[in-house]
């Protein structure tokens, strides 16, 4: 899994660094899946579900939450563009999305962007060997609710994920702390807040695939697959471990 996941981080940093105005959200899902295919890994995501997802990522402008198929769209200089990716690797999945700003954006939503990702961090942070699942879904939503008026997604959550992209248990993102199953040795999970300048309620566009927000509120999506080990968390998505992180907020880390 830590494979799968060097290689799903290592293509969300090309796709950062690749994101600008003029290009297409389907050049995007190109590279991602030259990327992957070349690291030895399959998209996890192409042909998944019912209908079948055609796209190597979800790529989510503005108020698409989630789950947006790549296609003919065009980035402008102003947007923010969510980008899911997971991939394969000798059976094992890695599965992690950044927010990432086109150009300059308003400050409101490089806030949304910033309490976004460091609630999944503060959620990462909660958790311990023999706690519980909602551990984590209770450090994300009282970050969130300590730094302002946001909207969390309640009907999409983080997963457990192994040899399967998708796997019990749910990981919410708001609830009381010490509910759930027990975090244990080798269990992997997906941690992934959802968060929008408005609303949580959502609508699904026509594709069958597209979440958006029903009032039309930004949101921004942030995700990392990860595992807790006797030393302590160890990120799998990210290219460090989370080492640097984890360490900002006091959390030991496991992945040595």
């Amino acid at each position: 899994m830590r494979q799968a996941g060097l290689l799903v981080g290592e293509t969300l940093e090309l796709l950062r660094t690749s994101v600008r105005a003029g290009i297409s959200t389907a050049e995007l899902d190109a590279i991602a899946e030259d990327r992957i295919r070349s690291g030895g890994g399959i998209p996890s995501f192409k042909g998944y579900g019912h209908p079948p997802f055609p796209g190597s990522i979800c790529a989510s402008v503005n108020d698409e939450v989630v789950h947006g198929v790549p296609g003919a769209r065009v980035l402008a200089e102003g947007d923010i563009i969510s980008i899911d990716c997971g991939a394969i690797v000798e059976g094992w999945h890695g599965d992690a999305a950044i927010t990432v700003a086109v150009g300059e954006v308003p400050a409101e939503v490089t806030e949304l962007m910033r309490v976004t990702e460091e609630s999944m961090w503060r959620g990462f942070a909660a958790a311990r060997l023999g706690g519980k699942v909602s551990d984590i879904s209770h450090a994300i939503e009282s970050y969130v609710r300590s730094q302002g008026d946001y909207g969390i997604l309640e009907d999409f959550t983080g997963h457990g994920i192994g040899s399967a992209m998708h796997q019990p248990p749910d990981v919410p993102n708001f609830g009381k702390p010490g509910r759930g199953p027990k975090l244990v040795r080798g269990l992997a999970l997906a941690v992934e807040p959802m968060v929008t300048l408005g609303s949580k309620h959502t609508e699904m566009l026509e594709d069958d695939w597209t979440i958006v927000t029903d009032d039309g509120s930004w949101a921004a999506h942030y995700e990392h697959s990860f595992t807790l080990t006797p030393d302590g968390a160890w990120i799998l998505t990210a290219l460090d471990g989370g080492e640097q992180r984890l360490g900002e907020l006091g959390v030991p880390f496991g992945g040595r």
